[in-house]
């Protein structure tokens, strides 16, 4: 990485580990604190558009959008100057903070920026059956969960495909959650921008409402924080649309890729030089094997969120 537009390190760049798909540094100079972001291109699972997303984010910081400010982006690295905050919990958020984040969507939704048009998307993979059998051939700790589990994440992939998305589409972040927030002062700050680009209205608003009500599985959802979610957007200037299971279909089918991208991480059986770490591919799988079934078996009490 040519970092030298940051200004002469008063201390080594250092390593912030958990990121779930590329790798983060903090980098001390005497121009500031910077975040640089060593961005996975190996085996990303669709391609990067530096050039769209550096200037998304430059149109939310401009509009106050709470972020941090994006310094300059490569082909491989992205900087931002670094923000301190508290970490938000994988828990219910105040009702106060779900209403804000809603209210930044109706904003980042309101922006006015060009967006080249988003190509048609491949099928959902359904080689589950052959990645249970490599898991099990090759002794993945998880393997046997999985093996029990094949009709399942076909039926998964089946729904990814065929649930019907009512509009509109949107230009938004497409992953807040809460590993992707942090709190300054009781009020959010929203990280890790890479993902932006065009999203139904119904899977943005139904996955990060639910990100922001529920704890690390899905017994205790909370249906005043999901609502309190969907409330801030109206207050913000945003309109709702129609209730169904394209709300939730977003994040199942991203939850399912993610958890087959690792799955073929940990059968290649070797530490990447990119993207997270071994261990963490690992527990990544075992949480998308083990939760996944039961976000989908739970889609009709999550609908009702939406009466």
């Amino acid at each position: 990485m040519d970092l030298s537009h940051l200004g002469t390190p008063i201390r080594p760049m250092t390593r912030v580990h958990g990121g779930f798909a590329n790798r983060m540094y903090r980098l001390d100079t005497d121009q500031g604190s910077f975040a640089v972001k060593e961005m996975n291109l190996v085996d990303r699972r669709w391609p990067y558009r530096v050039e769209d997303v550096f200037r998304f984010e430059r149109a939310a910081f401009a509009a106050g959008i709470p972020m941090p400010e994006p310094i300059s982006a490569a082909r491989d690295t992205l900087v931002h100057r670094w923000v301190e905050g508290e970490k938000v919990p994988e828990a219910p958020v105040p009702e106060a903070y779900a209403f804000e984040i809603g209210e930044i969507l109706a904003r980042l939704h309101a922006l006015d920026v060009a967006w080249p048009p988003a190509p048609a998307e491949d099928p959902t993979p359904r080689d589950w059956p052959e990645l249970a059998a490599r898991a099990v051939a090759t002794g993945q700790p998880w393997a046997d969960d999985l093996t029990s589990q094949v009709d399942t994440f076909l039926a998964i992939a089946h729904f990814v495909d065929t649930c019907e998305r009512p509009g509109p589409v949107v230009l938004t972040h497409k992953d807040i959650q809460p590993w992707n927030l942090l709190t300054r002062e009781g009020r959010p700050v929203i990280l890790d921008w890479e993902l932006s680009g065009l999203l139904d209205l119904s899977g943005e608003l139904g996955s990060t409402a639910l990100s922001l009500a529920k704890g690390p599985g899905f017994d205790g959802v909370k249906p005043t924080i999901f609502r309190s979610v969907l409330d801030g957007y109206v207050a913000g200037g945003g309109a709702l649309p129609p209730p169904g299971p394209s709300w939730f279909v977003f994040m199942i089918g991203g939850w399912l890729g993610h958890t087959r991208w690792n799955i073929l991480r940990c059968l290649a059986g070797v530490e990447a030089s990119t993207g997270p770490d071994l261990a963490l591919s690992h527990e990544s799988v075992r949480n998308g094997v083990r939760g996944l079934p039961d976000l989908f078996g739970r889609l009709p009490e999550l609908e009702a969120l939406l009466a």
